[in-house]
Formats: C-alpha cells, structure tokens, sequence
C-alpha cells in the first residue's frame, strides 16, 4: 500500500520510525530515504544498530532550502535520493521503502511531482511506500491507501523553546 503522513503538526517521520520498528519486530526489511535532512538526528543513530533490518540514507544537506531556491548542491543531493529510491523499491530487497520528507522536497521545488508518481505508480506489488511530510501534494494523495494527517494544536516552538536532543532531533 502506499501511506502518506502530512500536515502541520508534529510527528511525520516519528511516525514512519514507529512503523520501520513494528515491521523490523516482524522480520521485514526497512529503507528511510530522507530528504532535505542532513543532520545527525536520533532515528539515524537508532538505524545504525538496527543494520541490516533498518537502513537511513540522508539525502540533504544540514541548512534549509528556501521554497523555489534550492542550491545546485540540493538538487543534486535529492536526485540522489530518487534514484536510490527507484532502486530500492524496484529491487525486492525492501519490504518498506519510506520517502521521509518527500513532500516537502516537492513542496520547495527541489523535486517535482513527476519525478516522484513513478515510484508511486511503477512500484511492485509487496512493497509497501511512505511519503513523509507537509503539503502532501494532490497527486500523492490520490494514489494513498492511508492517509494520516498531524494537526498542530499546540506547539512549545511558538513559545521560544528551541529543538530538544532526542525529542525533536
């Protein structure tokens, strides 16, 4: 099936980890493609001790992109990630492939809608795809079997509190 996790609230990619770990618990094999992440966040250090059942490929650098202004360095970074993608659902080799932050990449134009719908449309029965993050396009959309969106309704950012080790990265 294909599960999109959007909206404005927390929790997206905490959400597809607590899937890589109820899937790993059952003997399949989980892929994370992150994009627009490049730093050393907790899920990565969790995915180095799961080797072999759970694997995260950071495809971003550790800046943000500004929306219709990505770098060269960006662009290149998510292409990366894309094709690793393609392969990784094409391969048989994953049960689950996550996109994390894949909405958003599209959302800020560092990769387009069709660049990402063959993964959608082309994948082989068995492998089950998560797209991560805000601003879910329409297109992504359509094609989900689970759509589950996070609505903020309170968030201690509004009040100052800067990022927590371990709880926001």
């Amino acid at each position: 099936m294909v599960q999109v996790y959007t909206g404005d609230g927390k929790g997206k990619t905490t959400a597809a980890v607590g899937l890589a770990m109820r899937a790993i618990g059952k003997g399949l094999k989980v892929l994370m493609i992150q994009f627009l992440k490049g730093r050393e966040y907790g899920e990565l250090v969790t995915a180095r001790r799961l080797a072999g059942d759970f694997e995260i490929v950071q495809c971003g650098l550790d800046t943000f992109v500004k929306r219709g202004e990505p770098s060269a360095e960006d662009l290149r970074l998510a292409q990366e990630g894309l094709e690793r993608a393609r392969r990784a659902i094409m391969s048989g080799e994953y049960d689950i492939v996550i996109l994390d932050e894949v909405n958003v990449a599209v959302a800020l134009g560092v990769l387009s809608v069709s660049e990402v719908l063959p993964l959608i449309d082309d994948r082989p029965p068995g492998v089950e795809l998560v797209l991560t993050g805000r601003e879910a396009p329409d297109e992504f959309l359509e094609r989900a079997d689970i759509i589950t969106e996070m609505k903020c309704i309170k968030h201690c950012y509004d009040d100052g509190v800067p990022l927590r080790e371990g709880i926001e990265f």
